[in-house]
C-alpha cells in the first residue's frame, strides 16, 4: 500500500514544530502546528487561493482568521 500523504516543508524552533503536508489522493495541503512547551496542537487547511508557504510561515496568524470565522478548516489536535 502506497502512502499518499507526503512532508512537504518542516521547520521547528524553540519547542514549535511546523509541518506542511499534502495529501495526493485529495490533492489538500494541510499545515500542522505543535508547540511542545504549551501541549498545543493544530492543523490549519489551505484553501483554494491560498499560498501555501504563507501558511506554513504564519500558521498562527491562519489559524486566528479561521477561529474569528469559526471555519471547518482549522482542526484542534489536542
Amino acid at each position: 500500500m502506497t502512502t499518499t500523504v507526503h512532508e512537504l516543508a518542516y521547520r521547528a524552533h524553540d519547542g514549535i514544530y511546523v509541518t506542511m503536508f499534502w495529501d495526493a489522493a485529495s490533492d489538500q495541503v494541510t499545515v500542522a502546528v505543535a508547540d511542545a512547551k504549551t501541549d498545543d496542537a493544530f492543523e490549519v487547511v489551505v484553501l483554494p487561493g491560498e499560498r501555501a508557504l504563507d501558511v506554513f510561515h504564519h500558521p498562527y496568524a491562519y489559524r486566528a482568521v479561521r477561529e474569528q470565522h469559526g471555519a471547518s478548516t482549522l482542526v484542534h489536535t489536542t
